[in-house]
């Protein structure tokens, strides 16, 4: 596999279920590195310290024309405490919840203790393992990775994340752990609508979602900044499944950010263009701020349906609530058409008021309004409410069409350009007319050229 070449994509929706490749070992002995490249890509964060990666991050990928599901895993310590302890047990899931597991050990350490006591918890699981030596970046440091037979867990695969060097071999002895594959298909039809849950950090995305899938699916602390990689997780609501994908907070500009914060804004944005509806989650006890705002306006960019849901609402009295509204109706005037909902994740209080609100908001992001009522509107509208006069002359709607849904766009021919207020009048009326909840709408003018005598 040469660098970071992507292998082609299985639709596990197409094929059923895909076998589960869960890659564990302690931290900082390469794991996310491995895995992107297993998978082609660089998805999963990586940086020169240990700790970054912290929850069970799922993708999907193929090798030599088999599909499998890669499953990486926060560093696993055996003597963790606090924060460190709870990713220690996310690993543990991962384990028990996979088909096959690939334990990473760094080469040029050789054999920690850290390492003989994961390797009595795989020995437990009874799970097929497969033992990669990773960072054997030359002839000289394989000949030491054989001593990792020590182990027990049979021959040690000797690979370089980073290089490549390996790579081949090893994920032909993955799939010789992993139980029988389905064929690849390279399409993917329908699936469980995608839903990203944005914010800055602590407000309490992963709590949500930990609530909503009523079981703790990814660490949770009130440490800031917690979760790095976008989580994509499947959850009944209401007798359908969606799929939930927790990100990282945006603490700052992408260009600001650095190390992990900055490819972790990356993969948030990234996130917001695969969703189709974005929940944006804000602290209610909390002023808000010029980062809430600034993610806003990239959720509209993005053309997504936007729902916002007001979290931590038992810390919110009365006097809080009479500020909130006025900040609402400051802050928030560009997004008017989104659904608002007050939840507390930690309690579970109001979350049933979520899928009503992203089912108005799909509704709205896929509307679409026929040419012959659209025009109808617009006669009525102009003929009621013309364009302002300009320089002595008034630009008319000559006809107008519905280019698409997801976002609604409208592409207006007219006899001239359109002032930005008369461009919101429109808008707003179109809302009024025919709904358009919690989607923002595109108009695109094309005004008629002055035909040269």
């Amino acid at each position: 596999m040469s660098e970071y070449d992507a292998p082609a994509e299985a639709a596990p929706e197409d094929m059923g279920p895909v076998p589960v490749l869960a890659v564990v070992g302690r931290p900082n002995v390469g794991k996310s590195t491995l895995v992107n490249r297993i998978i082609g890509r660089r998805e999963a964060v990586v940086e020169d310290r240990p700790g970054v990666t912290r929850d069970r991050v799922s993708y999907d990928t193929s090798w030599s024309g088999r599909a499998f599901t890669v499953v990486d895993t926060g560093g696993w310590d055996p003597d963790a405490r606090g924060m460190a302890e709870r990713i220690r047990a996310q690993a543990e899931i991962a384990v028990s919840l996979a088909d096959a597991v690939l334990f990473v050990v760094d080469a040029t350490v050789g054999i920690t203790d850290a390492d003989e006591a994961v390797v009595q918890v795989l020995r437990r699981s009874k799970k097929p393992i497969v033992l990669a030596a990773n960072k054997v970046d030359d002839e000289r440091i394989e000949a030491e990775a054989y001593g990792l037979w020590n182990l027990g867990l049979g021959e040690p695969w000797p690979v370089s994340a980073i290089h490549g060097r390996g790579s081949g071999d090893l994920l032909d002895a993955v799939l010789e752990a992993l139980p029988e594959t389905p064929e690849e298909r390279f399409h993917e039809v329908g699936g469980p609508r995608r839903i990203a849950l944005v914010g800055k950090p602590n407000v309490g995305k992963s709590s949500l979602l930990n609530q909503l899938a009523k079981e703790e699916r990814v660490v949770v602390d009130n440490v800031a900044g917690t979760t790095v990689d976008p989580v994509d997780e499947l959850i009944t609501l209401g007798d359908r499944e969606w799929r939930f994908i927790d990100t990282a907070g945006i603490r700052k500009r992408v260009k600001a950010a650095s190390g992990h914060e900055y490819y972790a804004s990356l993969r948030t944005s990234s996130a917001i263009e695969r969703a189709e509806v974005a929940v944006l989650v804000v602290d209610g006890s909390e002023s808000l701020s010029e980062q809430d705002v600034r993610i806003l306006q990239t959720i509209r960019e993005s053309g997504r349906a936007l729902v916002i849901a007001f979290n931590k609402w038992d810390l919110v009295d009365g006097e809080r609530r009479y500020y909130l509204d006025r900040e609402i109706e400051r802050e928030l005037v560009q997004v008017q058409w989104a659904p608002r909902i007050n939840v507390t994740a930690r309690t579970g209080w109001h979350i049933d008021r979520l899928v009503p609100a992203l089912d108005k908001a799909l509704v709205g992001w896929e509307t679409r309004i026929p040419t012959g009522q659209l025009n109808a509107f617009l006669g009525r509208l102009v003929a009621e409410h013309p364009h302002p006069v300009r320089g002595g002359k008034q630009s008319k709607i000559l006809f107008g069409t519905q280019a698409q849904t997801a976002p609604p766009t409208f592409i207006l021919f007219t006899s001239g350009k359109l002032d930005a207020g008369y461009e919101r009048f429109i808008e707003r009326r179109l809302r009024e007319e025919f709904g358009f909840v919690g989607t923002p709408i595109e108009l695109q003018v094309r005004a008629r050229e002055k035909r040269k005598r």
